[in-house]
């Protein structure tokens, strides 16, 4: 067992529910894409489940072994600093050697002089960028990606795609790229209020699982 959510509830700001007595268990393997209506919705359970949030009501829990890392869809937050990324990068690992950080900066096209830029100057997706090489060096086996090809170039979204096709452990992401979750997923969980759908299916198969629900509804 990787993860357990148990009857896990939440709300908004607003008091509106953004989804209630959520219940899944992640196992060894799957690659699960998380759809709502309400994107929120999504980054609530990622923050719940990073501890950043709190939810209404329900409990999780991860296995004995899970190291678990987080890809946010909003990264403003780790980059209010005038650091340089071997700097920045530093502090998220134990081993400090120049070389070996540059090693996962390099895996994420930054080289050379690059790596001495401050981190407060980058683009868009350069700071995704750096987020991946910081989930890197955290090795976790357990991966949670909102949104991950946000501000990415073609090429930067088709060697994250592959990575992550290629990955060993499990991972539980949310993105807008229907190629990325087409090529991904084997599991897919639509969470709405009141309601969810946990299938153990690729992408294309739920959108034709929900077609014809819907052909049914009306």
């Amino acid at each position: 067992q990787i993860l357990e959510v148990k009857i896990l509830s939440a709300k908004d700001e607003n008091g509106e529910v953004l989804f209630e007595n959520l219940s899944f268990v992640i196992n060894k393997g799957d690659k699960v894409c998380f759809l709502a209506n309400n994107q929120q919705a999504l980054t609530y359970l990622y923050e719940i489940l990073n501890n950043k949030k709190e939810p209404e009501s329900g409990t999780f829990s991860f296995g004995q072994t899970i190291r678990h890392s987080y890809l946010p869809n909003e990264n403003a937050d780790y980059f209010n600093t005038n650091e340089n990324l071997i700097d920045w990068l530093r502090n998220y690992a134990e081993e400090k050697d120049e070389l070996y950080i540059r090693g996962f900066l390099g895996k994420m096209l930054f080289s050379g002089e690059e790596v001495l830029k401050s981190v407060n100057v980058l683009s868009g997706g350069e700071k995704v960028r750096c987020m991946l090489s910081r989930m890197m060096l955290l090795e976790g086996n357990l991966l949670m990606l909102n949104d991950p090809t946000n501000h990415l170039d073609l090429e930067s979204i088709q060697s994250l795609n592959n990575s992550m096709k290629n990955f060993k452990g499990s991972i539980l992401f949310s993105s807008h790229d229907h190629e990325l979750n087409e090529t991904v997923a084997n599991r897919i969980i639509e969470i709405t209020p009141g309601d969810t759908h946990d299938k153990l299916m690729n992408y294309k198969e739920f959108l034709e699982f929900k077609g014809v629900r819907n052909e049914i509804n009306i």
